[in-house]
């Protein structure tokens, strides 16, 4: 359990450091997009680790993974050593002639971003992700025990194939959410005028993902896995499962291209809150889901989840009308039109 967090300690860095890169480069209407195609490509090793690991579980050792992800590491390390320099480096500041100001050592508070916190906007878009995303945990965490138990498959390469879908909806939905969300800003911003800055318009792009593909896919799925034997049974739970992802990003993409439009100044620290808020909740609720399906059932536990997701597109509908009013409650450096 220790190096597990040490592991998502170090893997948490590139989303954060990554989607302050996106935020610099990239002006608001392009950086859905960009924003998706970052995500897509992240999503890539979600899509195939797990049958990855299944095989390598079934037909030689667990251990096989784990030096697996430890080659990959080296090989992520060594081109960042190389090609991507520590500018906080005092020898290479002085080199490249820094001033003085600069050169002074910095000393970072690793929970100053978790102030952004106090922003009901940040809060109410991080909860609609936390509903969303919930869902994936409560479909592929227990996979084992739910379709494998029902459709009698224990080759743990087979269960990790289950995963397949999910990593492609994953890939589809960002890269889909991102151009999507993209759209819907140029498109109200005519509407509105060129001199009408509404940054909640983006959230419009979640709506189709928080109302209709992520209830519907957890519901569908327990109503699948309980009530449809055999063959169909398995091929819809692929479909349900491939819906869900793509769902999910696209609530999760447009909502973090939103923070980046209104805390243009701190786009990595609200990658950074958000994922901590998404992440203590959704811990919590990991522990809950096996006991829970026991309990009353996959069928009860996919409606209740359902009705989770359904809350969060409420909340989506809410920041979409109010979010101007929320943001005046409480000001924590807010972007404007001219500097997001």
């Amino acid at each position: 359990m220790f190096w597990r967090v040490v592991q998502s300690f170090g893997a948490s860095s590139g989303m954060a450091v990554g989607c302050g890169a996106i935020s610099d480069v990239y002006k608001s209407e392009e950086r859905g997009t960009a924003m998706g195609i970052f995500f897509a490509a992240s999503l890539f090793g979600p899509a195939i680790a797990p049958l990855c690991g299944g095989v390598a579980t079934h037909y030689f050792s667990w251990r096989y993974g784990q030096w697996g992800l430890f080659v990959l590491g080296l090989l992520v390390l060594i081109p960042v050593y190389f090609w991507l320099p520590e500018t906080l480096d005092p020898a290479k500041l002085r080199r490249w002639g820094a001033t003085e100001e600069s050169k002074k050592p910095i000393f970072l508070n690793p929970f100053k971003s978790l102030g952004l916190l106090r922003s009901p906007n940040m809060v109410v878009v991080a909860l609609v992700g936390t509903t969303a995303m919930v869902t994936n945990f409560v479909l592929m965490i227990p996979l084992a025990y739910t379709i494998g138990k029902q459709y009698n498959i224990t080759n743990e390469a087979i269960i990790g194939a289950f995963f397949l879908p999910s990593g492609l909806g994953n890939m589809v939905g960002a890269s889909l959410a991102g151009r999507l969300s993209d759209r819907v800003v140029v498109a109200w911003r005519k509407r509105r005028g060129p001199d009408v800055w509404v940054p909640e318009d983006r959230l419009r792009a979640c709506l189709w993902g928080a109302g209709l593909f992520v209830p519907m896919s957890v519901l569908l799925s327990g109503l699948t896995t309980q009530f449809v034997p055999g063959t169909l049974g398995i091929v819809l739970n692929l479909v349900w499962l491939f819906m869900n992802s793509i769902g999910i990003n696209i609530v999760l993409t447009p909502s973090q291209s939103y923070y980046i439009d209104i805390w243009h100044s701190r786009s990595a620290e609200t990658t950074a809150a958000s994922g901590t808020f998404r992440g203590v909740i959704i811990a919590s609720v990991t522990a809950c889901i096996l006991p829970l399906i026991n309990a009353i059932g996959v069928a009860a536990t996919g409606a209740i989840f359902a009705g989770v997701a359904w809350i969060g597109f409420g909340l989506t509908f809410f920041t979409i009308k109010y979010g101007d009013r929320m943001r005046a409650s409480v000001d924590v450096g807010y972007s404007t039109a001219r500097d997001s």
